[in-house]
């Protein structure tokens, strides 16, 4: 009995199973009920017990061996057909891809700009104390920005959620690391109406530069090179005086109208201009009240919202859309570059 078992392997390893027609009778002659497989089998039964025990183990290990060799080409065969079945004429099967939120392409174009000028990024809570979201900043007693109707207090009316990201520069000109170098991109609150153009939280990016012998033009000259960055080599800059209490001099930044290059359109107001963030050079008591002497370190500081110029750049009309989750506004930047 062993030889014949031995005898069946070598044909069995020896078979080629070349296409459907070979395969049938690769079964006819080894798996099949009346293969030479299940004979062997039949005469097991008559074999004695000692006999059985020791011829049931090998005969058992050519039936694995016969149909692990079956199984194989049923897995070559199916995978055969099925490509041979494909169609690649059809049309490929539509993929859905979910898309960066425009507020993160927005930010994420903003911090590469300014990155390249070597500005590092900053970042502090949300939930901030009087002293470095106002105090420290020169906002008086009385300043209209303490309200209640403009912040957000917590029950300990010493908290508050912090109205910008300027009490991360207050942290950073604390710890007298100078110079200084940086940008802080955050959420900020105010205690507004919530209408199409202001709604009662929304992102900013902040920057702040402290050094020795740093002037109005350093900060024009950083400004203009971000603008033509981030709306193109054409655009062009104007100041116009304001006031914050935390610079002297400030300035209100306009850009020429990159939508109709300045000829005059709705989003301008036919002004051919557009409003897009403050700035002015850091008021020398800022620099005291953080501990910097105003003698011989000087700086500027900007802010932009991140909403207001998504809603240029991609021209949203409501500032509302920004935080709905509805797919159907979400869905048409897929396909914006994220940088």
């Amino acid at each position: 009995m062993q030889d014949k078992i031995l005898s069946i392997l070598k044909e069995i390893e020896s078979f080629e199973i070349l296409d459907k027609e070979t395969f049938e009778q690769y079964k006819r002659n080894y798996t099949s009920k009346k293969g030479v497989i299940a004979v062997l089998f039949e005469e097991l039964k008559s074999l004695d017990k000692s006999q059985k025990a020791v011829f049931g183990k090998s005969l058992n290990e050519l039936k694995n061996k016969a149909e692990e060799k079956e199984k194989l080409y049923l897995e070559k065969f199916n995978h055969k057909e099925k490509s041979e079945n494909q169609d690649i004429t059809l049309n490929a099967v539509t993929q859905f891809y979910g898309s960066r939120h425009p507020i993160q392409i927005t930010l994420n174009k903003i911090i590469t700009i300014f990155s390249e000028m070597g500005f590092q990024i900053a970042e502090g809570p949300e939930i901030e104390d009087d002293w470095h979201n106002f105090s420290a900043l020169n906002f008086p007693e009385n300043h209209p920005a303490r309200d209640m109707q403009d912040t957000f207090f917590l029950e300990n009316p010493s908290f508050l959620l912090r109205t910008h990201t300027s009490s991360v520069q207050v942290r950073l000109m604390e710890k007298n690391e100078l110079p200084i170098r940086a940008i802080m991109p955050g959420r900020v609150y105010r205690n507004e109406e919530i209408t199409a153009r202001s709604h009662c939280f929304f992102h900013q990016v902040e920057g702040l530069v402290i050094d020795k012998q740093v002037s109005y033009a350093d900060l024009k000259q950083t400004l203009e090179w971000f603008v033509k960055k981030l709306f193109g080599e054409n655009t062009k800059i104007r100041l116009r005086a304001s006031y914050f209490p935390f610079t002297e001099i400030s300035a209100e930044v306009d850009v020429s109208c990159f939508i109709c290059g300045a000829k005059g359109c709705s989003v301008c107001k036919h002004s051919g201009w557009v409003e897009i963030l403050g700035c002015g050079m850091v008021d020398p008591q800022v620099l005291l009240n953080c501990g910097i002497d105003p003698e011989i370190y000087s700086g500027y500081a900007f802010g932009l919202g991140i909403e207001r110029i998504a809603m240029l750049i991609y021209k949203i009309s409501d500032i509302r859309l920004m935080d709905q989750n509805d797919v159907r506004f979400l869905n048409q930047f897929q396909h914006f570059s994220l940088f």
